[in-house]
Order: structure tokens, then C-alpha cells, then sequence
């Protein structure tokens, strides 16, 4: 007997308070990164009207201007006028921050070892920088094989930020949300239910300022210049069927910090796969590759995006656990949810032998720690928004499929159910 569900998945714009947080807290990694690829770093950031303040504990060498990053990145987000009640050039930015303590930092001092390849046993010596447990997932049912719901949720979230930066749809200011409905049957999508787009507008639009007629051109124009653009590669479309919200509370004038206020690490849905695979509960933002809830998390996004390039599963779920001090993790678990080709218990002891999940092998496989520097000195900051995984308009060491090929190798799938260079 065929099942028809729903399942819904959100996203929010890079002007949303708790992304502006996220960012905020990226861009100082990046710029300590930068300078000193040794940094130990947990950035928070915590921002309302007219406020910012930076805290947390780390540990550089780097010379940074805390509260010239934060100003920059809010006026990149688009937080320039103070008629908005939070603006670049008049908020307050207030730092408190501390070092890292002892007793964590040595279980991974090690790896502050200015090395460019570590051994075998090296990389067997430094631990994890706290206990944590990640998940990673990959799935058929989009090309960047991520789950439809949050796929097209970032799309739209994304292109909302693009027609306002643009100057396509000038009214639309920098806080929205996106949710999108997919209709699945038998485990597959089929349809789209519902598209929500909450979107921060200008009072008027023109000489237009009665608030109805306003919300219908604002309904009409996101329509055009927004959802139609982010569905024409997509097999699955709206139909006449499918319902559009917009601005549901009836507008959304008041958004950013002046609405409410944010926080780092907040949004973690919206940064892995929008609650359709299992969550550890840690926040990437802000931290450093020692903190394996950023880093393994990646690294297990890695493993189940290869085996199913690699054909040898239609979705896969990967969770390892780690403690504080220990190199190998302390369990691993691999579930293809019935769609496997090959035993699990085969594929896990590939995936052991094959996979590097010891943290500083991660940092040293992904380049975790240099890659701020040779890429411009931002590189986590573009990941701070609209998703870190499943990014085509970035190139991310844990998004690639070179793996696949051995993993096809090694268990002989047949190449025509191969996706290679995803």
C-alpha cells in the first residue's frame, strides 16, 4: 500500500538575526585563520537594536579589529540605514572575550604543531576538541543530492537575497524566511504542497502605501522574480494546486535585530538538512576544525555523499561520536534506510578503512585550517548562510565525490549506477 506525506523544511536569509550572528562570528574565524592558521576559536555573537556584542573564549597570535569585521559584514548583509533600527555605521559592538581553557586545550595542543603532513601515529595523538556527536546524510533527490525540502528552501532563500541586492525587487530589506512543503509518495517527491516566503519590506513600494495593495504586488513580483527562476531546472514544480504564503502576519516592515534579537548557532536545522536526517545538536559557527561538531560533521556529510554518488545506496545517514582528548571516534554507525545495494556492516568496515575521521587527519585531508588564507581570507563565512552543505556555487572540500570511484571499485557496482563529480 502506496504512503502520500508531507515533509517541510525552512531556511532564512543572510539578514535574519541569527544568521547575522552566524556570519559575524564566521568572518572572525576566517580573519584569525588567516593570520594565524593556528587559532583556537569559539566566536559567539549576540546581536538586537542597535547592538552587537562579540564573546567567547580564544586563543591567536592574530592581531584582529573585532568590531571593523562585525560592521563590515553587517553592511555587506545590507544593514546600512539606521532608519531600520540596526545599521553598520550606528551600532554598538561590545567585546568580551576570554582564552581557551587549559584543560581543553590540552587535549589537542599537539596539533599546534607548525607541520605540514602529520604521521600515522601523529595524527593517532590528538584528540578531539570536546565529546560531540555528528551526523552526515546524502540522499537521490536532488542533483547536489540533498533532500528537496531545505534544497529548495535555500534556493528561494537565496534569490530573495538577489533580487533585493540586485535592485530587481529595490522594496526588500535584508530579514526573510523561506518553508517549502514537499509532497512525497513511497519516499520520493512528487510535488510541492505549500512555498511560504516571509520577506522585510519598505513601508511603500512607490507611491504605493495602502498595506493590501502593497502585499499583493509583493506576492506578485516574488512569484515572478523569485520562485518561478529557482524551480526551471527542477523537475518537480509548482502546480495551480500548490499554496503560496507571503507574509502571513498580513506585513513585515520591522525585521533584523530591531525585531528580534540574535544569536550564534541558532539555526542548525537550517545549516544541515532541515530536520530530514538526525542532528547531534552542536552549532558549527564560530568554531574552529578542532571542534569536531563542525569538522566531523563535514566529514560524515563526505562519507554518505560518496556511497551514494557511488551508487551504493539511494540515501545514507552516517553518525560518529567523539570524547574530548581522543583521536578515533568512539563509535560509527551507517544507515541506508533499506535502499542499500551492499551490507552494512561491509560498508562500515570501508568506511573504517578508507575514510579518515580522526580530527586532525580531517583538518589535514580538508585543509581546514589553511583554507581562509589561500582562498582571499573568507572562506567559513560563506557557508554561514543558506546551508554548509549541498553548495554548487562553492567549492567545498566535503561536497566532492572523488571517492565514489573507489567505492565502486571496491564493492563492483556497475558504472551507469555511478554519480561521479556531483
Amino acid at each position: 500500500m502506496s504512503r502520500r506525506y508531507l515533509f517541510t523544511s525552512e531556511s532564512v536569509t543572510e539578514g535574519h538575526p541569527d544568521k547575522i550572528c552566524d556570519q559575524i562570528s564566521d568572518t572572525i574565524l576566517d580573519a584569525l585563520l588567516a593570520s594565524d592558521d593556528r587559532s583556537r576559536v569559539a566566536a559567539e555573537v549576540v546581536v538586537n537594536t542597535g547592538l552587537v556584542l562579540i564573546t567567547g573564549e580564544i586563543t591567536t597570535k592574530a592581531q584582529i579589529n573585532y568590531a571593523d569585521l562585525a560592521r563590515r559584514k553587517i553592511a555587506e548583509i545590507g544593514y546600512t540605514n539606521a532608519e531600520n533600527g540596526f545599521a553598520a555605521n550606528s551600532c554598538s559592538v561590545l567585546v568580551a572575550l576570554d582564552e581557551q581553557s587549559p584543560d581543553i586545550a590540552q587535549g589537542v595542543m599537539v596539533a599546534q604543531e607548525q607541520r605540514e603532513e602529520l604521521s600515522d601515529d601523529e595524527l593517532d595523538r590528538i584528540g578531539a576538541g570536546d565529546q560531540g556527536i555528528v551526523f552526515g546524510y546524502a540522499c537521490r533527490e536532488t542533483p547536489e543530492l540533498m533532500p528537496m525540502p531545505i534544497s529548495l528552501a535555500h534556493r528561494i532563500s537565496r534569490r530573495l537575497a538577489a533580487v533585493r541586492k540586485t535592485g530587481d525587487l529595490p522594496y526588500l530589506r535584508p530579514d526573510g524566511k523561506t518553508q517549502v512543503s514537499v509532497i512525497y509518495e513511497d519516499g520520493q517527491p512528487i510535488g510541492i504542497d505549500t512555498i511560504l516566503i516571509s520577506t522585510q519590506h519598505a513601508e511603500t513600494i512607490g507611491e504605493i502605501a495602502d498595506n493590501a495593495t502593497v502585499q499583493a504586488k509583493i506576492k506578485s513580483d516574488l512569484w515572478d522574480a523569485v520562485v518561478k527562476p529557482v524551480f526551471a531546472d527542477i523537475e518537480v514544480k509548482p502546480t495551480q494546486e500548490t499554496r503560496f504564503l507571503v507574509n502571513p502576519t498580513g506585513k513585515f516592515v520591522i525585521g533584523g535585530p530591531q525585531g528580534d534579537a540574535g544569536l550564534t548557532g541558532r539555526k542548525i536545522i537550517v545549516d544541515t538538512y532541515g530536520g530530514y536526517s538526525r542532528h547531534g545538536g552542536g552549532a558549527f559557527s564560530g568554531k574552529d576544525p578542532t571542534k569536531v561538531d563542525r569538522s566531523a560533521a563535514y566529514a560524515c556529510r563526505y562519507v554518505a555523499k560518496n556511497i551514494v554518488a557511488a551508487g551504493l545506496a539511494d540515501k545514507c545517514e552516517v553518525q560518529a561520536s567523539y570524547a574530548i582528548g581522543v583521536a578515533r571516534p568512539v563509535s560509527i554507525m551507517v544507515e541506508t534506510f533499506g535502499t542499500g545495494k551492499v551490507d552494512e556492516e561491509k560498508l562500515l568496515a570501508f568506511i573504517r578503512e578508507y575514510f579518515e575521521l580522526r580530527p586532525a587527519g580531517i583538518i589535514q585531508d580538508f585543509n581546514l585550517r589553511r583554507l581562509p588564507a589561500e582562498r582571499g581570507g573568507r572562506f567559513y563565512q560563506d557557508v554561514a548562510a543558506y546551508g554548509h552543505f549541498g553548495r554548487t556555487d562553492l567549492d567545498l572540500p566535503w561536497e566532492r565525490t572523488d571517492k565514489a570511484a573507489l567505492l565502486q571499485d571496491a564493492f563492483a557496482t556497475p558504472l551507469s549506477e555511478v554519480i561521479v563529480g556531483v
